[in-house]
């Protein structure tokens, strides 16, 4: 995978899980389809999805910045 997908990816994933853990986004959808009853466990799927999203988008910030760091020395040793 690309470094900038994952960085993307990863963003995209934590800003979507923050959302829904942090606010009554989640709790109001579910709560219209009739879902509701699933919101006891809610918490012990989106704390974790939010985590791992969290860590891919550092891993995709550390591959892009070891990509240019990389790239700078071989120019420089050029």
């Amino acid at each position: 995978m690309k470094d900038a997908t994952i960085l993307k990816t990863g963003i995209a994933g934590s800003v979507i899980a923050a959302i829904c853990c942090f606010t009554p986004v989640l709790v109001i959808a579910l709560g219209v389809v009739g879902l509701s009853a699933w919101l006891g466990w809610i918490d012990y799927v989106l704390f974790p999805t939010l985590a791992v999203f969290l860590a891919m988008m550092a891993y995709g910030l550390w591959r892009q910045r070891a990509a240019a760091c990389c790239s700078n020395q071989s120019k420089a040793n050029l």
